[in-house]
């Protein structure tokens, strides 16, 4: 029986051969994710996935589809995570190179429950991780997250006979045609694909071709575990700034960026200016609603606050309901609602039937992208985002804080923001009229601004977003003057990834 891991182990020693290390911290929120060799190693997996199969075998099932992105590690991490998967009891379905969406595809297209996903979606190259569920197409929540991790941890795993393993092949060219056939497009389009020479390069390009886009311009599509000009994010501002350069370059009508594992896609319009996801998802909104009328949107709490106050979707009979950051809470509040779409800020896109199957996927989120400008065959991107009312917002800042800081330091910032809205302050000289602490603390001013406050879900940081009615230099007031100096109080915080 492989021992319960241990989280002080030195790599190149005797003990990190032979036994498991697994730091508590790599368990998230949502999913898992740790630093490989440092943090986790090829036993810890393995633990992992003994602890994995030991749940979902609590929960009644057996049968699991895994597979990994492209890193140069991820094919030992999944094999290591099947050998504890099988030693568990576990029906392993091993669909090979993926996407996450294509891996939660293959739970329908296989008819398995249970999806085990191996990647490190757009973290940098060192890291990885694991995208679990257990009931398609959710994903692990926080009391998920937190069964595994007891087990894991305390070693309780069981061993049961009747494991195994089969390779499955084809479930590529089906998941490619499935997500094609949510767009058919008859205006002649120039799109650029940006994936950051990361996973989605194997399936974005061909998707959108068979969705009918006339030229599709391929942009660091050949995989390349190195990643050599960028890490596969299009929340990243390096990223933004490349797509915007290719669409000037060609006269592209627009650029699709897309992340290290094809959950996710970031736009840049015809004019070569990025549209934020949550601006994307009110587009979409205004859109889809004419369609569906009075239908639910569901949006994160770093999404611009217009969806609550544009009048186009009143008009449509929408209703839209914040929620909690995070692929995993947006996606179950998404299906629990019955909601015809959910939005969240850095990306993911969760459609429901008639649309999507409930889960994120980057390339229907660009089927539905594409879908919308069909609809307006005389308009452009840039003319669709230019209707929307003005709402000036802020890139997501990341400063560093340590995982086992950061919700400590989220809690006191709730405190202070909560003590300070009751006790009559104003921020820049605005009134506050709401403080929403679902997920760490978004302070909603009178004029409509807002700013927020969070901790990072699968990185050891704390999450900024501001957003001002008023204008750019407002809203990088909001950020220098008022939330930039309240976090530098606390010696916790430190540098920030990017910076307006």
């Amino acid at each position: 029986m492989l021992p319960a891991p241990r989280a002080d182990l030195a790599p190149n020693t005797f003990d990190y051969e032979v036994m498991p290390l697994v730091k508590a911290t790599g368990f998230r929120e949502y999913d898992a994710r740790w630093l490989f060799g440092p943090e986790i190693n090829l036993l810890g997996v393995q633990a992992l996935g003994l602890g994995l199969g030991t749940y979902i075998h609590e929960l009644g099932q057996t049968r699991i589809v895994v597979g990994h992105d492209y890193r140069s590690y991820s094919l030992s991490i999944k094999q290591a995570l099947t050998i504890g998967l099988v030693a568990a009891g576990c029906e392993v379905i091993d669909i090979g190179l993926a996407t996450s969406p294509m891996a939660y595809f293959a739970q329908f297209d296989l008819d398995a429950p249970c999806v085990a996903m191996v990647t490190a979606s757009h973290n940098e190259n060192g890291w990885t991780g694991v995208k679990m569920g257990a009931q398609r197409p959710l994903t692990f929540g926080p009391d998920e997250m937190g069964r595994l991790k007891e087990i894991v941890l305390g070693g309780t795993w069981k061993q049961r006979p009747g494991g195994s393993v089969a390779h499955i092949d084809g479930v590529r060219e089906r998941y490619i045609a499935d997500a094609a056939s949510r767009a058919q497009i008859s205006r002649p389009l120039k799109v650029i694909a940006a994936c950051g020479n990361g996973t989605a390069g194997a399936f974005a390009p061909e998707a959108l071709r068979r969705m009918g886009v006339a030229e599709v311009i391929e942009m660091d599509c050949d995989l390349d575990w190195n990643f050599p000009k960028y890490n596969p994010n299009p929340e990243d501002h390096h990223m933004l700034s490349e797509m915007a350069k290719a669409v000037r370059e060609h006269g592209a009508d627009l650029c699709l960026g897309f992340d290290g594992d094809g959950d996710r896609c970031g736009v840049v319009d015809d004019e070569g200016e990025e549209i934020f996801a949550d601006k994307i998802g009110l587009m979409l909104a205004r859109d889809l609603s004419q369609l569906h009328k009075d239908a639910t949107f569901v949006v994160d709490v770093k999404s611009t606050g217009l969806f609550a106050t544009d009048e186009v979707l009143k008009a449509n009979g929408a209703t839209t309901v914040y929620w909690k950051t995070g692929h995993s809470y947006i996606k179950r509040k998404t299906a629990e609602l019955g909601a015809l779409a959910g939005f969240e800020k850095s990306g993911h896109f969760f459609f429901n039937p008639p649309i999507g199957r409930g889960y994120d996927d980057g390339i229907v989120a660009a089927a539905a992208i594409l879908a919308m400008l069909d609809r307006n065959p005389g308009k452009k991107l840039s003319d669709l985002k230019k209707a929307l009312p003005v709402a000036y917002t802020s890139l997501t800042m990341s400063p560093h804080c340590a995982d086992e800081e950061k919700y400590g330091v989220v809690e006191d910032v709730v405190r202070e923001y909560t003590e300070f809205a009751k006790g009559g302050g104003k921020i820049l000289g605005r009134e506050i009229v709401d403080v929403i602490t679902v997920n760490g603390v978004r302070v909603a001013l009178e004029d409509g601004s807002w700013v927020l406050v969070r901790a990072s879900s699968n990185k050891p940081e704390i999450v900024v977003v501001v957003e001002s009615s008023r204008s750019e230099d407002d809203m990088r007031a909001l950020f220098r003057e008022e939330v930039k100096p309240r976090l530098a109080r606390r010696p916790q915080v430190g540098a920030y990834n990017q910076e307006i």
